[in-house]
């Protein structure tokens, strides 16, 4: 079990934080019966070297998708940016965003809202996964991730770090292993 899986899972069981859970789940097929569980797509997702793809909008409301490395952190996704690239003054002007990604069986798209994250055991929790996962290995400092070779996705340093805070996520099934279904975060 590598390092990552460390982080994400105690004894085999993702541990999910309080408050990033959702306060409800809905097959979106019409058979709640049948609706998967958030535990099984964060469980899927915990160790995924998968690209991300993060949506913003301008100032004036024209839609930005660019990749993003994204990491699982005791249920919540974060990624960063460079503070001048785009996606980055992008949110600052508008928090709204969306996060897709596919990882077999499940196409997975999150709804919600960014918070730049600047509490040091935060960051320093999610810099041992991006460590362990993307083998990018980053000095925490003044609020920030900090390198010297830069991350193509991100701009260049230093990178604030964003957690999404969902308010929705939807995800479908790649093949008949995994079922449509919709969580509602609070």
């Amino acid at each position: 079990m590598g390092d990552s899986r460390a982080l994400a899972q105690e004894n085999g069981v993702v541990k999910v934080e309080p408050g990033k859970r959702p306060l409800s789940v809905q097959a979106m097929l019409g058979d709640d019966s049948h609706a998967e569980s958030w535990r099984r797509v964060l469980e899927h997702l915990a160790t995924s070297t998968a690209t991300y793809w993060l949506a913003t909008t301008t100032a004036n409301g024209t839609p930005h998708v660019r990749p993003v490395l994204a990491v699982w952190v005791g249920g919540g996704l974060y990624f960063c940016a460079g503070g001048r690239t785009r996606k980055a003054r992008n949110l600052g002007i508008r928090t709204d965003c969306a996060v897709t990604v596919e990882v077999e069986p499940i196409d997975l798209v999150v709804e919600g809202k960014v918070v730049k994250v600047g509490d040091p055991e935060t960051l320093r929790r999610v810099a041992r996964a991006y460590a362990s996962i993307y083998d990018w290995h980053v000095a925490v400092r003044d609020g920030a991730f900090h390198d010297t070779e830069g991350a193509p996705t991100a701009g260049p340093p230093p990178y604030d770090v964003y957690e999404v805070i969902p308010t929705m996520a939807f995800a479908f099934g790649t093949d008949e292993s995994f079922r449509p279904t919709r969580w509602a975060f609070g």
